[in-house]
Formats: structure tokens, C-alpha cells, sequence
């Protein structure tokens, strides 16, 4: 369900599962961060690129999985996470149909995002009793200013492609079909430089709110584990599922 594929110095991520819109499972998170932290200590590799089989990113996580009681440790998808936001190696995504929950938040630490005019958005955990993940809360910000975050964080409100490419969000709009195309000439531009200044760069540019970034996941992560085992959420879960 998680394929991957060495193109030359670049590593291929393909998020297959189409029965069910390429949702996410614990074990798939497990394969999707032992690849890229395998590739990331690759001295050679340039780039990982990640996208969905069948035209759609991701419906975000398993609902299945939200069933499942949690303790106080990481999740799978909180271990994927925090593996984005230590990867040295150029993060990548290609990005069509649509991102729903983790398939939009994981995408704040990919340092280049193409995408389609009509790919839909959207991160409904307050919807579903939850608080948001991956360091979202600061992130966000970041990226799109406070007011768009508390739009689609806090009241969930839906975006599309062109939406997120003219708040920042995104990188740039690419045709229908055409992302993965446009994601492989960023990778080949970037495997024309030096991979280590790269990776460096890369590094400088986020060292300053690395502390930051690790104490939200950290919180983010207390505060989820505690909604996710309330009987409101467990509610909601079970009558999406019926």
C-alpha cells in the first residue's frame, strides 16, 4: 500500500490504496516513515518525492484506527510526523483529487507542494472532537497568517488548490494529472546542486523554530490522545463508520 521507487538519486513515495481513497493505516504511516528516514540517511539521495495513486492524495487516517484507545505515547501517524520535521532530505508532494486531515496537515513540513486548481482541502478535527496535529498550530500561522488558520483549522472550512497556492500553502498549480510531472523537474533541479548545501539550507532555514515546532507536536500530542479517548469523539467515530 506504501510503494516506493528509487528514480536515479530521488526516492518515489506512492500512497496506494485505493478501496479506500488512499486512507491511512497505522501500518502504512510505519512503512511511510521507515522510507523516508532510510532515504534521508542516504548521502546521495537528492529529493523524496510523495503522491497518491489514482489521482487522489489521501482521504487522511484510517477512522478505523481512531477507535483504538490511546495512551500517552506517539502514534504511528505522530511518528511519520515527526520524521517530516527532521527529514534533511528536500520533502516533495504532488498533490490531486484531495488532501482531507493528516493528507493537509503533513503538508506544512514539505518544503515544495504542487497541486491542481480543483484539489480539495479540508481539516475537520474539531468537526470529529479533535484538536489539530504536526505542529499545525504554529505552522499554520506561519504559513497563512492566523485568520486562515482559524478558518480551516478551527471551523474547518474547506479550501481548493488555487486557494492554497495564493495563501502559501501550497507551491504552485500544476494541471490536472500534470503534479507528479512538475514535482520530478523540481527534484531534477534540485539534483543538479550540491546535496550537501542543499540539505544544509535547508536546515538553516528551519533551525530557528525547530524547539518551537517540537514542544506544539508535543502538546498538540497530550491534547489529542486525551479527545480522541472521549465519549463524544468515540461517538462520532462510530456513527461515521455506521
Amino acid at each position: 500500500m506504501i510503494k516506493t521507487h528509487w528514480n536515479e538519486n530521488v526516492l518515489e513515495i506512492c500512497i496506494d490504496r485505493a478501496e479506500k481513497k488512499n486512507a491511512l493505516s497505522h501500518v502504512m504511516y510505519d512503512d511511510l516513515t521507515e522510507a523516508i528516514a532510510g532515504a534521508d540517511r542516504v548521502p546521495t539521495c537528492q529529493a523524496i518525492i510523495v503522491y497518491g495513486a489514482g489521482g487522489i492524495f489521501t482521504a487522511g487516517a484510517d477512522i478505523k484506527d481512531f477507535q483504538k484507545k490511546r495512551d500517552g505515547s506517539d502514534s504511528p501517524a505522530v511518528k511519520y510526523l515527526r520524521q517530516l520535521a527532521v527529514t534533511k532530505c528536500p520533502l516533495i508532494a504532488a498533490v490531486e483529487g484531495f488532501a482531507i486531515g493528516i493528507g493537509s496537515t503533513m503538508l506544512q513540513h514539505f518544503d515544495f507542494v504542487y497541486t491542481t486548481a480543483n484539489t480539495r482541502f479540508r481539516m475537520p478535527f474539531t468537526e470529529l472532537g479533535l484538536c489539530p496535529e504536526g505542529g499545525s498550530t504554529i505552522l499554520m500561522e506561519r504559513l497563512v497568517g492566523l485568520r486562515k488558520a482559524m478558518q480551516w483549522l478551527v471551523e474547518c472550512q474547506p479550501f481548493d488548490g488555487t486557494e492554497a497556492v495564493q495563501t502559501g500553502f501550497a507551491t504552485a498549480l500544476a494541471e490536472e494529472g500534470k503534479t507528479l510531472e512538475r514535482a520530478r523537474a523540481t527534484a531534477s533541479n534540485l539534483a543538479k546542486l550540491h546535496g550537501d548545501a542543499v540539505r544544509q539550507s535547508k536546515h538553516m532555514l528551519k533551525y530557528t523554530n525547530q524547539s518551537a515546532l517540537t514542544a506544539a507536536i508535543d502538546y498538540e500530542v497530550q491534547v489529542f490522545n486525551e479527545q480522541i479517548n472521549s465519549d463524544y469523539a468515540q461517538k462520532v467515530f462510530s456513527k461515521f463508520l455506521s
